[in-house]
């Protein structure tokens, strides 16, 4: 989630001292969570319920139809 923040905001470079394997060694590791999101929800640690609704969808038809949206 914080990488794809940093890619929406769009900065020019970011800087960075650690890896994502110095990170992964001290238990700080987001291979998991590539894992997770390649099963099935059913398979799922975390289990996620779908609620699908109109008024859901409105919100994006709204964001779609703005005419003044800076388009990522």
């Amino acid at each position: 989630m914080c990488l794809g923040a940093i890619y929406r905001a769009r900065p020019d470079a970011m800087y960075y001292a650690n890896t994502k394997h110095d990170a992964a060694n001290i238990g700080f590791d987001d291979a998991f969570i590539y894992e997770e999101l390649a099963k099935p929800e059913s398979e799922r640690t975390l289990k996620t319920y779908p609620m699908p609704s109109e008024d859901a969808l409105d919100v994006f038809k709204e964001w779609k139809e703005k005419t003044d949206k800076i388009k990522y």
